[in-house]
């Protein structure tokens, strides 16, 4: 299938960028908390970096009572931290809702220009990324592919490492990666919610998905004990 999303859709130049502490101190880049229940939904690259993802966790945290944590920058900003670089000890939001949770949801965006459609569903907590992809084939139109063997998935975007805030939790997390066809509003020629754009009905498709998973998580929360 055609990619719908242009190339110019992403004009800036992602930076590397060493710290959380570096990162933080960046001028426009701002955090949110909201501490609800025991499930969490993470943004960790929201804003100007991997377009819409706070959208979605946000939104999902919302519908669920979900606690939610994001950190967003603004456009124009796109400077990459490893998710692994999310250490304690720098946020006390970040600290604070992961002392919260006992079960994670992150959300990312990725970027790829042999493939605009997959949808993967990574993290360590294999079962409920089982259980997170079979709700998301049964609301996702059929053009998209919902990945969850992790062998099939390129290795930086799997989620499995231990330093992951997504597998903060004993039993690990679910890492949701989102393809930019996903995200782009293909009638606006925008990012979804993006200076007024609505958000597109593919994302919302997305989001409804997800919210079904999280309220009905399978017993222990999909955890292998």
């Amino acid at each position: 299938m055609t990619p719908t999303v242009p190339e110019a859709a992403e004009p800036v130049a992602v930076t590397p960028i060493g710290s959380l502490t570096e990162l933080l101190a960046v001028d426009g880049v701002s955090e949110e908390l909201d501490l609800r229940s025991g499930v969490g939904v993470l943004a960790l690259h929201g804003g100007g970096l991997e377009r819409a993802t706070d959208v979605v966790a946000r939104e999902l945290a919302a519908r669920t009572g979900s606690s939610f944590y994001a950190l967003v920058q603004p456009d124009g900003s796109r400077r990459h931290l490893p998710s692994t670089r999310f250490v304690a000890g720098v946020s006390e939001k970040l600290d604070a809702f992961l002392q919260k949770v006992d079960t994670v949801v992150s959300i990312h965006g990725y970027g790829r220009h042999d493939d605009f459609w997959a949808v993967l569903v990574g993290g360590a907590n294999r079962p409920l990324a089982h259980h997170v992809a079979g709700h998301l084939r049964g609301t996702l139109p059929e053009e998209y592919r919902v990945v969850d063997d992790v062998d099939a998935m390129p290795p930086t975007l799997r989620g499995l490492h231990p330093h992951n805030p997504v597998n903060h939790p004993v039993g690990g997390g679910v890492q949701v990666e989102l393809p930019p066809s996903i995200r782009w509003n293909r009638d606006h020629r925008d990012w979804s919610d993006h200076d007024g754009t609505p958000r597109s009905e593919h994302l919302e498709l997305l989001i409804d998905g997800l919210a079904a998973a999280l309220v009905d998580l399978p017993t222990g929360n999909g955890t292998a004990s």
